[in-house]
This record gives C-alpha cells, structure tokens and sequence, in this order.
C-alpha cells in the first residue's frame, strides 16, 4: 500500500555501538518530518527479551524480540555493529531469523561491524561491502568470499547496502532517503541534522595503519625505524639496500616477504602517515609538509595523500588541523 510508511528494522545485539543504531534512525526520523508524514516506521530489535545494553552503557528498549510475534513486512533490515563483533557468533535462532528476514526484505545491510554477523549468515558471500577500517582485513579473511572495500563509507549491491565505521550509517541511513524520497527530501535532512550530503573522501582518512609496528626480521626493523626517523632523505632502493648491505634485488624480495609490501609502497605509505601528523598538528602548510616528509614537492605529496587518504592535504588539514593560518 503506497501510504503504508516503510519498516526499518536495526538488529542491536549485546553491546551494541550506540551510535550505529540512534544516528541511523535520527536520520529516518527526521525524513518524516522533512517530507511531510509518515515515510518510515523504525524500530529497533533485540535477539532477546529485555533491554539491550550497549557499548556505553546506555540500554535499548527493543521494540520487536526475535521469536516473539511482530511485524513480517520489514522494508528495509539493517544489523547495527559492536565493538566485539568480530567474536560474536549468531544463536540458530537469530541467524534463522535474520537470513529469512533480510530475503524477504526490499534491502538489508549492516552497519559498521554488524557485516560480521551477515557474513555468519551467508548473506554477504559473492558481494562487495564495507565496515569500519579497522576490522576491514578481518571481515575479508574471515569471509574470503566477500570483496570488502575498506575505503568506502558505503556499498550498495543489489539489495545489500553495508555501511563503513560508526558514523558512516547516518552516510548509509541517508543514501536509502535519497533512494526512497529523492535528493531534495535528503538535502534538507542534511542540513537538519548539520551533516555532509555527502561526505568528501573515504573513511580510510580516519583509519590509523600507517602507524603499524616495524615487521621483519630485527635488521629490517633497524632499517624501518632509520627511515622513519629520516624521511627528508633519499631512500631509493639500492640505498636501503647498500644499508643493509644487500643486492638491490635481494633486498627488495626480502622486503616484500617480510613487510608485506614492497619498500617503496612502504615509505611512501610512511611518508604519508608523517604528513597526516604534521597537517594535524595545523602548523604546517602543505608545501611544509612535503620538504619535511620526503616528498619531492606538493604535487608529489597531493597524489600519494589523494592515494592513501582520499583527500587533498590542504582539505585534510582545514578538517584535522588544530590550527588555521
């Protein structure tokens, strides 16, 4: 029926991130009220009886438990994330519930790490989806048969939509707006609820691997921690290599071995994670930043932080610095 407002139904399992579940349902809220009625109806699920307490804290009242009579026509079910739920396994009966309510829905999908507990039900093998940056590599070993986009914020595929960490569902929650109502109900919600239509770059400007731990053997640590210490340098191959006392093509066999990566990915994935530092600390322009960093000049510096941040340095900056010209 064209009147019958749309079921949004979030799965908030023990612990849930609080947030992966208000700020989605905000966003829906706020959409009745920027196209005029009732367009959605949320509700939020509990796996059982009583109220759910979250990450923070805070405790959820569930208006629907799984198993208990409720609603059958849920237009839209999405599985909010927690903290732990790379460790959390479904019961048969929440997985039962779950895998035939997302096949009967018109969309399901999850929010930040609630992707683990759809891939625990088979539902994301063969698609391509996303969850929050730090668990991305263990979604995609967990599940080899999912393709997991670590940068994006959100992926639609076919029915699926996953959204990335945390914050990224009211992204998710308002890309289905634009789907349902259109661009203009979705723009004013925005504006209402003071968020970007949408946001500038991916969620991997936010993310923290650059700042791994040297690996390898002790020696190639030594070398890791020397670069680091000294980025403004030349640090071309044969040099590393001369430092190491190895041929050019020993060393970066080696390299790629036991780093993971080749060693110019590697320094320059460094160099990048240096800048992030310095533009954060609102200090330095960008042109600064690349002298510092070892980048030949800022163009070089804009490519390989478009590269692995998704964002020009000087927008970096005017959003992480903590200082202005």
């Amino acid at each position: 029926m064209a009147n019958t407002p749309r079921i949004i139904a979030i799965l908030a399992v023990p612990g849930v991130q609080l947030l992966d579940v208000a700020g989605p349902l905000d966003v829906f809220a706020e959409a009745n009220v920027q196209a005029g009625k009732e367009m959605y109806a949320p509700m939020v699920v509990g796996s059982r009886p009583g109220p759910i307490r979250s990450s923070s804290g805070v405790r959820l009242i569930p208006d629907l438990i799984i198993g208990k009579p409720g609603t059958e026509t849920i237009h839209t079910l999405l599985v909010a994330g927690s903290p732990h739920a790379a460790d959390l396994k479904p019961t048969p009966a929440v997985a039962r519930w779950v895998t035939d309510r997302a096949r009967r829905a018109k969309r399901y999908g999850s929010i930040c790490s609630g992707a683990f507990l759809l891939g625990a039900c088979g539902l994301l093998d063969g698609r391509r989806v996303t969850t929050h940056w730090a668990v991305a590599e263990t979604l995609s070993d967990t599940f080899p048969a999912v393709t997991v986009e670590a940068d994006a914020l959100y992926v639609a595929d076919g029915r699926l939509r996953t959204a990335a960490g945390v914050t990224a569902g009211l992204d998710l929650a308002l890309a289905l707006v634009t789907e349902d109502l259109g661009k203009d109900v979705s723009m004013r919600v925005a504006s209402q609820l003071v968020m970007y239509f949408k946001r500038p770059g991916g969620q991997m400007q936010f993310s923290r691997h650059g700042e791994a731990a040297p690996a390898g053997r002790s020696a190639l640590q030594g070398l890791q921690r020397w670069v680091a210490a000294h980025l403004a340098e030349d640090h071309s191959v044969p040099l590393m290599a001369e430092r190491m006392h190895l041929s050019p093509r020993h060393f970066a066999r080696l390299f790629r071995s036991e780093v993971g990566v080749s060693p110019a990915a590697w320094v320059e994935a460094t160099r990048v994670e240096a800048a992030r530092r310095l533009l954060e600390s609102g200090h330095y322009a960008p042109k600064q930043v690349a002298a510092e960093c070892g980048f030949s000049n800022g163009d070089h510096l804009r490519r390989a932080f478009m590269h692995y941040v998704g964002v020009s340095p000087a927008d970096y900056r005017k959003r992480h610095g903590g200082a202005h010209d």
